[in-house]
């Protein structure tokens, strides 16, 4: 699993590249817009994933800042929110790097955001849960960009292991 989790956090970064890559394109107003995905824009989006991300480093490694709301906007301008995503990408790929078989096996503890709920899990399950989870909400800002007539980038993990970021990994 250890190799795994490697993959998917170099996956992560090279995928929110990309993301931010083609979000680069939008004007203010497109950052903005309301577009029906779940967190209504690309800004509510792209914040939220940092959002999340944050709190699960938090739960994982009791360092970090860790946002008490799920749609809570921590950077309004594109430029700062990149900023925080390759910074966040960044500790996420040396986190994993340190763990071990006895640490993904091993259980933590946290309280939940939206109600507080103490909750004990596994650590691999929750690490899988969380490169998932950025996954699913990338999807949505794919969309967002193909409804703002922006051409979304290839995020499939096939095209990152043929990508030079992700050939060590095929």
């Amino acid at each position: 699993m250890k190799d795994d989790f490697t993959m998917f956090a170099a996956y992560n970064a090279w995928a929110n590249g990309r993301l931010y890559d083609a979000a680069a394109a939008l004007d203010v107003k497109q950052w903005r817009a309301e577009t029906g995905a779940f967190f209504g824009s690309m800004m509510g989006t792209l914040n939220h994933i940092l959002v999340a991300d944050r709190i699960w480093m938090k739960r994982f490694t009791g360092r970090g800042e860790a946002p008490d709301r799920l749609d809570a906007i921590v950077h309004e301008t594109f430029q700062a929110l990149r900023e925080a995503r390759e910074a966040e990408d960044a500790r996420i790929r040396a986190w994993v790097a340190t763990l071990d078989v006895a640490a993904l096996d091993g259980s933590f503890s946290y309280a939940r955001v939206s109600d507080g709920t103490s909750v004990t899990q596994r650590l691999g399950p929750a690490l899988a849960h969380f490169f998932n989870h950025q996954t699913h909400h990338r999807g949505q800002a794919h969309m967002i960009l193909s409804v703002l007539g922006h051409t979304p980038p290839a995020l499939d993990l096939l095209f990152f292991h043929r990508a030079e970021a992700g050939r060590a990994f095929a």
